[in-house]
């Protein structure tokens, strides 16, 4: 049997791989993963996780916007937040702008700020827009080539 707190940090790492429209889809991945849960304690973990919803890909998805901060984000991750959220990146010198649809700007900015990137010193979250701050060593126009390069655009 799994504990609410293990059950918890699945739907955690579940939203954060994949793209969750609705409690039954998260209820089937959950069973996917061997464990049982009711739309009912689905809504609860997601309430309790601070989930909120989004729109990616023409979709309306849970996201969670800090899965612990100490933990850092794998590259597919990131690839997959910037894919369903980045629909913009401008540079200028040492700073990049990604702009977002409203809304999601702190997920994005969360996962990059949580990325192990080195080329990256920070950045500032609005609604829907992302101040990246690069680092010293590079430039914003290779950092937003990164940031493109990662979202499909």
């Amino acid at each position: 049997m799994t504990s609410k707190s293990q059950r918890q940090h699945l739907v955690e790492r579940l939203l954060a791989e994949r793209s969750v429209g609705d409690h039954g889809e998260l209820v089937e991945l959950l069973a996917a993963e061997g464990v049982e849960a009711s739309q009912a304690s689905v809504s609860r973990d997601l309430d309790e996780l601070g989930a909120v919803k989004l729109r990616a890909g023409g979709r309306t998805v849970y996201a969670i916007p800090e899965i612990a901060t100490q933990r850092t984000v794998p590259l597919e991750t990131l690839r997959r937040v910037c894919g369903d959220w980045v629909v913009g990146v401008e540079d200028s010198d040492n700073l990049v702008v990604l702009t977002t649809p409203p809304g999601s700007a702190h997920v994005v900015a969360s996962a990059i700020d949580r990325s192990d990137s080195s080329d990256v010193i920070g950045t500032v979250a609005g609604d829907d827009t992302i101040l990246v701050v690069a680092a010293r060593h590079t430039s914003g126009e290779a950092v937003a080539k990164y940031f493109r390069d990662l979202a499909g655009l």
